[in-house]
């Protein structure tokens, strides 16, 4: 049992190694890199009789961990204020689409209860492939990204009452024949462990049961986590703390699961409460490793259950009705994203990411034939198109990166905001980095021009009398609105690489004049911004990695002048050595061939460079 148990480890690792890299090098995504590999390997798994079902419901604990650590990043106060979108919006489309799919189940000749089923299982989207797509593109902090999970956080929210409710929409003859099935199969059911707290319960105890578990994960997450982690530490051993968190992470889905609600609504709801815990980081840190391994097999696992045969039996069914559900999915997103004033590349962002059925309707699915709702056999071609959906979506998002997001970055749907101010500072993004720029120049009373394109964003920071205007920074119609003819500074603090990348450019090309300063993700994107001319380039971490590396020296006791004096040696080395390679990058064709002039000029210098560093800092070192 143990060979088999580490070959099926074994295989399902490497098709992962060899795929996600393969898929990444294409830009499609680390998603649809495992669901392919999924896909590759279904066959081995078959073969060596796994149970990929079961497989997959016990990886599913990916999700949960994922939205715990989504929670940790989210303030109660920043859960609070999107309430409305989270009840109202996810309300809206869970009943809309529910409807819209019974519908269409009727048209196609199914009973009423059977086509209510049906909507139902499909009104839900991939949380565990949403919310990783958003978050490896750097769209979870978009309208569009924050709609898109409010509405996956209120379908957690809604599998509650779904699981009350369809079991009232049972068959007569489905009742009938699961009945005599039972019957015939005997007890063998009996003497399992049934961990259900609120199976066969009233509804108003069973609603107080589960009202309790949830004020007991509040109350364990706020009053029990600090002294827990604390006793813990004690034992200074790294593994147990690792052990205790995984542990806290297990203990709140496992009483989620016993009252009858969704574990991931449980732990995100657990990770809000701890979001300002002293070891918030510490758990980040500790559980971050474990979901991505988790995810990354789940999706493998989804890749791994589509069956082939089915699917070839039924070709153009399933195709034609998994097409349909997206299209069908998608078209009640954007009237919804439509009456929530989601505009642009925001609208469309919602609408294609949760046009999938969701990882929680396999459940839902095994949960309606459990309970003689939907037929075996109509519910094999559903879990067939649940994961045939969700296959499509890393799709989708590559058709909005490649077609939808360019036409709305240079031609947005809303107008731009008129801009009045005069002022010869234009900031370019009001994020973590432009924020405290703007908060800096307006303290020394400098009037600045600043433009960002999140609305939230914007309407939180007139919320505080900060002035600020709607609009793509790298349209030319609107930079010229804002005044950069006679503007003195730029400061570029978009997010997006490539979008700062194009701005700089453009302003160099057209406006030489205007200083610009701009802020590098990486160093490859310093070389980048170095090429389009930009000269005053910000590293987002440098500064602080500086100071840190300060810190360090006056911590092993290096006086504070001497830290400054060999922190100043190896910044001055750092920025001429930056500049050398930059203008060595811009003179290369392909920087990462190992013949180019930069990769040539790496090898001719980097020994010499650090010599003379280290008797630099060798000589600061040793000067009182």
């Amino acid at each position: 049992m143990t060979a088999e148990f580490m070959f099926i480890v074994f295989t399902i690792f490497l098709a992962g190694m060899i795929a996600v890299p393969l898929a990444s090098r294409f830009g499609l995504g680390s998603v649809l890199g495992y669901l392919l590999a999924g896909i590759a390997i279904g066959p081995v798994l078959h073969g060596a009789g796994v149970d990929v079902a079961a497989l997959q419901h016990f990886t599913e604990f990916g999700v949960v961990m994922m939205l715990f650590l989504i929670g940790l990043e989210m303030q109660p106060k920043v859960l609070w204020a999107m309430r409305a979108r989270i009840f109202v919006m996810g309300g809206l489309q869970v009943g809309v689409t529910a409807l819209a799919v019974m519908a269409v189940a009727m048209l196609l000749g199914q009973p009423w209860t059977v086509a209510l089923a049906i909507g139902l299982v499909f009104a839900m989207s991939s949380t565990a492939i949403v919310t990783q797509t958003l978050n490896e593109k750097g769209l979870m902090r978009s309208d569009g990204g924050q709609a898109s999970f409010s509405v996956l956080l209120f379908q957690d929210i809604a599998v509650i009452p779904m699981l009350a409710l369809i079991p009232l929409l049972a068959l007569p003859e489905l009742t009938a024949a699961l009945h005599h099935g039972d019957t015939a199969g005997g007890d063998h059911a009996t003497g399992g462990m049934n961990l259900n707290m609120v199976d066969g319960l009233p509804g108003w105890q069973a609603a107080v049961v589960t009202l309790v578990a949830i004020a007991a994960v509040i109350a364990a997450g706020r009053y029990l986590t600090g002294p827990i982690f604390r006793y813990v530490a004690r034992a200074n051993l790294r593994e147990l703390f690792v052990s205790t968190a995984l542990m806290m992470v297990i203990a709140i889905a496992l009483l989620m699961t016993m009252v009858g609600l969704s574990p991931a609504l449980g732990t995100f709801l657990a990770g809000v409460v701890m979001a300002n815990s002293e070891y918030r980081h510490e758990l980040e840190s500790d559980i971050g490793p474990f979901k991505g391994i988790f995810l990354g097999v789940f999706f493998i696992t989804v890749g791994a259950s589509i069956d082939f045969g089915l699917l070839g039996a039924n070709l153009a069914l399933i195709v034609g009705l998994t097409l349909g559900l997206i299209a069908l999915k998608a078209a009640v997103m954007l009237v919804v994203g439509r009456v929530f004033r989601l505009t642009g590349g925001d609208k469309w962002l919602f609408a294609l990411g949760l046009a999938q059925a969701g990882e929680f309707g396999f459940v839902l699915v095994s949960f309606t034939v459990s309970n003689a709702v939907i037929p075996t056999a109509t519910a094999h071609l559903m879990s067939l198109i649940v994961a045939l959906s969700m296959l499509l979506t890393p799709v989708l998002f590559i058709l909005y990166d490649k077609l939808i997001a360019p036409r709305y970055s240079r031609q947005q749907e809303r107008e731009a905001d008129a801009i009045s101010a005069e002022s010869t500072i234009i900031i370019a993004g009001h994020g973590r980095f432009g924020g405290i720029v703007n908060r800096a120049l307006q303290a020394a009373d400098y009037r600045t021009t600043v433009v960002d394109y999140s609305q939230d964003q914007l309407a939180m920071l007139r919320r505080f009398g900060l002035s600020a205007y709607y609009g793509d920074a790298t349209r030319p119609d609107l930079l010229q609105a804002a005044g950069i003819a006679e503007a003195r500074v730029l400061v570029i603090a978009i997010d997006n690489k490539d979008a700062a990348t194009d701005l700089s450019r453009y302003v160099h090309e057209h406006y030489p004049k205007v200083h610009v300063i701009a802020r590098a993700i990486d160093r490859w994107h310093v070389y980048e911004l170095w090429a389009t001319g930009c000269r005053d380039i910000i590293r987002e971490t440098y500064d602080s990695s500086i100071r840190a590396a300060r810190s360090v020296f006056e911590a092993i006791g290096h006086p504070r002048p001497q830290a400054e004096r060999m922190i100043g040696i190896f910044e001055e080395f750092d920025r001429k050595t930056m500049v050398e390679s930059a203008r060595a990058f811009l003179e290369s064709d392909d920087p990462h061939a190992d013949t180019s002039v930069y990769s040539r000029m790496l090898r001719d210098n980097m020994g010499g460079w650090e010599a003379d560093l280290k008797a630099r800092m060798k000589a600061a070192r040793e000067t009182p």
